[in-house]
């Protein structure tokens, strides 16, 4: 059953100590009040475009707060600024600079403006990429804005302290962990619970028996929806009894508490946290009777949906009025016979009322100059040399409206002021003046500031960044061995996890068997289960523990065991680990790496390429696609020489072909963002990667039979792709270009001829057509005809070149059909 509160034993504090905890308490609630409600004034005006606030939960947030310790982390729900300012990581001018987008870091700690206000972050790392001492912080793991999107990187923050407590070697590492003592705390608003994502991270966390406190802030709706057609009877408490630890068993602590109740809230979280942190027992807390007192958003009136007895109740039971009804009712007898009270009079928490509206609204002043200010000199900078320019040019006039358009702009942004300054440089487009390249030059440095403020920090920009990485070769002794590839993988897994005690593998049948296909053999045996460990079926939280451990300090590798099921993690891919480091403009970072397998598979499911839907979806993340096993070992090398997240796509067909087994495994790199030209040609270039490529090379011997010689490139790295620009090199020299690819048309064979033909404007070296050959729009039928009809075969490949080559030289190469 779900446990009540109980009163635990804290350090005993003086009376005076306690009221001023208490008094300071209501004035952190009144003051992130007065922000939500002068936030959402800001928003109707037209200052702000959008505002989802914490009003009515600030009373269970500060109790939240005062369990808290340096070295935690949060991973939460968009309604937490009350716990935020509690920790002292949000000032009120910090959260009206977020609600304006102000894109200086300084001022949005944040996000610099890259979110919308309500979503907090903590700064990880420093200018240089390098980590800071997170054990001697409070810690935020950057919010998302997509439902329960918060709760599988809450699971990997929550393992890493029974990590950090379990795995020898790691005892160095204190800038990350006290001894495994940090507790990872999650937030949610009810109706979210209904998501999958939720209940998986539950169940994972409740197995793996996790420090981890789960608070759910339940306000009876979801936007306009009632929580009966959100949760079974209505409480998700109810529903996860089952759940409740009992002897002898995994499971939770499971309370249930009003969240108006301030004591019973205290001594709630208070005993939350001693469990968690002490005994690795993760905690449930169902905060109920909560309110909302300005609706949903402000794209809304909860009047619309809520009756009149509902809306009263929540005036009633609004937790900021409560605490300050309890505040007001306080008297206790003291030794002397004394009444001990928290205020003479009501006029004492007026005052505070009083101040912190004002220092709400001196906040939102003093942000809004701030901001406005900066993009107010921008424009008469501006102005001043439109105008310079208007009065020398011949269509002055046209150019001067522009200029004074510009200057009675209210309230201006960066968009008036580079319409306004690029429109008139199209007045000037015949004329030659130096006032024209004035022009010309601010409008360049304007766009480069602009990549700095809005484009910058999508992947590591520090010298951490595995880009840096340079290559080392394979070495091979004069005995060299001959090996099933999968030994390689093996073999160079054991070498860095022996180097390396931060590293960790886990995944579906990582752990016991040494995955499906042998490459992690005897690891666990030899490592431990701690480094080396099996998961349940549940994608989204193991890619989530991996980016949770990764914010820790620790470098995971998360296993997917086939491409086709990384479809179940792409959305907490795209949403939160492809854009980590760019939503906190560079100060948070989760160099996770994620081992999966696929290519020419068969069957439906197993087809193992939608590659164009990754690639799309998950910029920020580097995407390797080895050839064999010896280049896979390679990337994983580099990888954990850099700072940055990255999947890696195994062949897997290739784990039983022959490779030479390298003598400095754990030390040979192969380099990201660079192709390999596998065979030199003068005909045409041919572009692939992966498993597709051995049929490339199979093809390429019988058309040498037919007088054709093609140049074979291997595209190896897909995000990014080319970096030095050396395929261009090749078309330059054979002045054809195909792209091979078993993804669906248009997929990442279209992105491939992008970057050849317009990124690196191969395009002047072509005399053909270029071209691509890809699979069928549909995936494969089960059984190996399926995949010889549905993906590109050595016949289309060859027949495809030829016909190529037949249009180039009809005479030399007959048409075959």
């Amino acid at each position: 059953m779900p446990n009540t509160a109980t009163t635990t034993n804290t350090p005993q504090i003086s009376f005076n100590d306690f009221k001023q905890e208490v008094l300071n308490d209501y004035r952190i609630a009144r003051v992130s009040r007065e922000c939500s409600l002068l936030g959402r004034r800001e928003v109707l005006t037209g200052k702000a475009k959008f505002g989802i606030f914490g009003d009515g939960k600030e009373i269970p947030q500060l109790a939240m707060a005062k369990a808290f310790q340096k070295g935690d982390f949060r991973s939460g729900y968009y309604r937490d600024q009350t716990f935020m300012m509690a920790i002292g990581q949000l000032t009120a001018q910090q959260f009206f600079a977020g609600l304006y987008a102000h894109t200086d870091i300084n001022a949005d700690p944040m996000s610099a403006g890259r979110q919308m206000g309500g979503h907090f972050a903590t700064h990880s790392i420093d200018e240089d990429g390098n980590w800071k001492s997170l054990t001697d912080q409070y810690n935020s793991s950057a919010d998302i804005s997509p439902t329960a999107g918060q709760m599988p990187r809450l699971v990997g923050l929550a393992q890493a302290s029974k990590i950090f407590r379990n795995v020898k070697g790691l005892e160095k590492h204190t800038q990350f962990s006290n001894q495994g003592n940090e507790v990872a705390w999650g937030t949610i608003g009810n109706a979210s619970t209904s998501e999958g994502v939720f209940f998986e991270a539950i169940n994972a966390a409740g197995v793996m028996q996790i420090p981890m406190v789960m608070s759910v802030w339940d306000d009876e709706y979801g936007i306009s929806v009632h929580a009966k057609h959100q949760t079974t009877k209505e409480n998700i408490s109810e529903i996860l009894k089952g759940f409740q630890k009992e002897e002898n068993t995994n499971g939770y602590e499971i309370f249930v508490v009003n969240g108006w109740d301030y004591v019973q809230l205290i001594d709630v979280y208070t005993k939350a946290s001693q469990i968690a942190r002490e005994k690795h027992i993760p905690v449930f807390i169902h905060v109920k009777e909560l309110t909302q007192p300005q609706g949903h958003s402000t794209s809304g009136s909860h009047e619309r949906y809520k009756s009149p007895e509902r809306l009263q109740w929540e005036k009633d039971f609004d937790c900021v009025e409560k605490m300050r009804q309890w505040i007001l009712d306080f008297e206790l007898e003291d030794g002397n016979g004394g009444t001990l009270k928290f205020v003479a009079s009501e006029e004492e928490l007026k005052a505070i009322d009083k101040e912190a509206k004002k220092e709400v609204s001196v906040a939102k002043r003093n942000a809004w100059n701030a901001f406005i200010g900066e993009i107010k000199n921008e424009v008469a900078q501006a102005a001043d040399i439109i105008d310079a320019l208007a009065k020398k040019s011949a269509n002055g006039t046209f150019i001067s409206k522009l200029k004074n358009d510009l200057e009675v702009i209210a309230e201006p942004i960066r968009k008036d002021i580079l319409s306004a300054a690029r429109k008139a440089l199209r007045y000037v487009k015949d004329e030659n003046m130096a006032e024209k390249t004035q022009l010309q030059n601010f409008i360049k440095s304007s766009l480069n500031s602009a990549h700095e403020k809005y484009s910058a920090h999508l992947v590591s920009e520090t010298e951490e960044s595995a880009l840096n990485v340079a290559e080392v070769a394979p070495a091979y002794s004069d005995n060299v061995e001959t090996v099933d590839a999968r030994v390689i993988m093996r073999d160079n897994f054991d070498t860095l996890l022996s180097k390396h005690p931060e590293v960790l593998v886990f995944g579906e049948d990582a752990g016991k068997i040494g995955d499906v296909n042998q490459g992690l053999e005897g690891l666990q045996e030899k490592h431990g289960e701690f480094r080396v460990s099996d998961t349940g079926i549940r994608e989204a939280t193991i890619l989530g523990q991996g980016i949770g451990l990764a914010m820790r300090g620790l470098r995971p590798i998360a296993e997917i065991q086939y491409l086709d099921y990384l479809l179940y993690a792409l959305q907490i891919m795209s949403d939160d680990l492809a854009t980590l480091r760019y939503r906190t403009f560079g100060k948070q970072k989760a160099p996770l790496i994620i081992r999966t397998r696929g290519h020419r598979l068969e069957g439906i499911w197993h087809s193992g390429s939608p590659m164009g839907g990754i690639i799309h979806n998950v910029r920020g993340i580097h995407v390797l696609v080895p050839r064999n096993m010896t280049k896979a070992a390679g990337f994983y090398n580099t990888l954990l020489q850099g700072d940055d997240p990255a999947l890696v796509v195994e062949c897997l067909n290739g784990y039983r072909l022959k490779e030479q087994l390298p003598s400095n495994l754990g030390e040979f790199t192969t380099p990201i963002g660079v192709v390999e030209t596998i065979k030199e040609g003068k005909d045409i270039t041919v572009v692939s990667y992966g498993s597709t490529l051995r049929l490339v090379e199979e093809a390429a011997k019988e058309l040498a039979q037919v007088g054709i010689d093609i140049e074979i490139v291997d595209a190896q790295s897909l995000l990014p792709f080319d970096i030095n620009h050396d395929t261009v090199k090749s078309v330059a020299k054979t002045n054809r270009l195909l792209v091979i690819d078993e993804d669906v048309p248009g997929g990442a064979s279209a992105y491939l001829l992008q970057e050849i033909l317009e990124n690196q404007n191969a395009y002047q070296y072509l005399d053909s057509k270029p071209a691509t050959l890809t699979a069928k729009a549909h995936r494969p039928a089960y059984g190996t005809d399926g995949d010889y009809f549905s993906k590109p075969s050595t016949e289309d490949i060859f027949e495809k070149i030829y016909e190529i080559m037949h249009e180039a030289d009809p005479n030399k190469f007959k048409s075959l059909y």
